[in-house]
């Protein structure tokens, strides 16, 4: 089930042709159907105080193995998107040791229990000063829209746009498996899900895992990277 506005319609195939649904918010979002409080199990982020996820990805320039750390927090503060009221999550992103990212995401949550991006606002580093703001946009503007990022009942195969921000940001999510047990650095999760992530601006596609009690729990890319949770609290 989806908040009031929420049109579902059928959407290509899934993995191994299993039928993919879709979900979008159309016309704009009744900031009365959502809270900043999300507490979806598998996207807890008002419950989280920190996450430390820790790993590597292939540097797409060089080609070689960085150690990668991403340090998120939920941000107290109350903040606005489109009207509607949001949770503020940042994130702080470390290649070798230099940070080189610094986001603040956007999460409201239906009346049903399906977590909603609102955007996100971008900082790009180098040498400690703000570069660039790539990948940046917020619902409400130059045609963007919320993003359904995780269902209050994912079902194997369900397909969904968690960002729909025309020619800015427009990654969409499949659902592969549900029920997983797995074990990390930070101990062993049951109830988790597995999808595929594909950005089709980028042409890239990433595996994630998504558990009870801490969100992300792990992400692979096709070029060797991995990185998993840490520690949470």
């Amino acid at each position: 089930m989806l908040a009031a506005g929420v049109a579902v319609g059928a959407s290509g195939g899934g993995p191994n042709g299993v039928a993919a649904g879709t979900a979008q918010i159309d016309p704009p979002p009744d900031p009365a159907q959502f809270s900043r409080t999300v507490d979806n199990p598998l996207f807890p982020a008002s419950t989280l105080r920190f996450k430390s996820m820790r790993g590597t990805e292939r540097d797409s320039e060089s080609g070689r193995l960085v150690r990668v750390r991403v340090e998120t927090r939920v941000l107290r503060r109350t903040h606005r998107v489109a009207g509607v009221p949001v949770l503020v999550v940042q994130d702080r992103d470390f290649e070798d040791g230099e940070l080189v990212e610094r986001t603040f995401d956007y999460f409201a949550e239906d009346r049903q229990g399906n977590v909603w991006y609102f955007g996100e606002d971008v900082d790009d580093l180098e040498d400690g000063r703000v570069v660039g703001h790539e990948g940046q946009w917020l619902a409400g503007r130059r045609g963007a829209k919320p993003g359904l990022f995780m269902p209050a009942a994912p079902a194997v195969g369900q397909t969904f746009e968690q960002e729909q921000a025309p020619g800015v940001a427009e990654d969409r999510s499949t659902i592969l498996a549900v029920g997983i047990r797995m074990r990390t650095r930070a101990g062993t999760f049951r109830g988790c899900i597995k999808t595929r992530d594909f950005a089709p601006l980028d042409r890239l596609a990433e595996t994630k895992y998504y558990c009870p009690r801490v969100g992300l729990a792990r992400q692979l890319d096709r070029r060797g990277g991995k990185v998993e949770v840490a520690r949470f609290g």
